[in-house]
């Protein structure tokens, strides 16, 4: 791999360097985000900036306005265990529901997201030609749906046994979430990404394992031989 390669190649060169990843519920998306925040990346973490979104007044109002108290706790913040009960569910009205919060959650995100795109980019314009590129990893479910791709200058996709994907669920998600999402990502197949952009990272076994294909990604991006 070559130094000063053109920022849709995703090698290292000028300007920043993006990676997002594809993946269904399970398969490991957020090992990956950790391992490349560790090894110097600065993660976005789609889900963090959500849950503080659901702090926003406005927001709160309007999931106060549909579902009155219940989705609330005593002490007025939102109680995530309500919520979900009240989005994810079998009936149309879950989905009706799920469509109302991800209508205010999914926008705000994106441009909480955005804006710190572009100031770590602004940043980058101006430091020194010799100082690394950063690179910014974008943790965001259902990444093609959310018109990131064309953001990223790589894309990990996750490869994962649906066995060993399901087994990491069961216990942290309800019944209502994993149809839920299962469905959203069968709606969202990494089949649309740029071949160009696409590398496969197993995730099926342990996270050493993953770990050790993290840090050969981390080492094309950066253009060095450590990690």
């Amino acid at each position: 791999m070559t130094a000063g390669a053109s920022r849709d190649d995703g090698l290292p060169g000028g300007g920043v360097r993006v990676v997002g990843s594809v993946g269904p519920i399970g398969s490991g998306k957020s090992t990956v985000a950790r391992s490349l925040g560790e090894l110097g990346a600065e993660v976005l973490d789609a889900d963090r900036i959500a849950h503080e979104v659901l702090g926003e007044e406005e927001v709160r109002r309007a999931l106060r306005r549909r579902h009155g108290d219940g989705v609330f706790a005593p002490d007025g913040a939102i109680d995530r265990r309500a919520l979900a009960a009240a989005v994810f569910g079998p009936g149309p009205e879950h989905a009706e529901a799920l469509l109302h919060l991800e209508g205010l959650v999914h926008p705000r995100v994106h441009d909480r997201i955005a804006a710190r795109l572009a100031a770590v980019r602004g940043a980058a314009a101006a430091a020194p030609p010799d100082r690394p590129a950063p690179v910014v990893v974008l943790d965001v479910p259902l990444l093609v749906r959310a018109g990131w791709v064309a953001e990223c200058d790589l894309v990990v996709v996750l490869a994962c046994d649906d066995g060993v994907r399901r087994a990491r669920i069961a216990a942290r998600h309800s019944p209502g979430q994993i149809a839920a999402r299962e469905a959203a990502w069968n709606r969202d197949p990494p089949d649309r990404l740029p071949a160009a952009k696409g590398r496969t990272v197993d995730t099926g076994r342990d996270v050493a394992y993953t770990r050790s294909q993290v840090e050969d990604v981390w080492r094309d991006l950066r253009g060095s031989s450590s990690p």
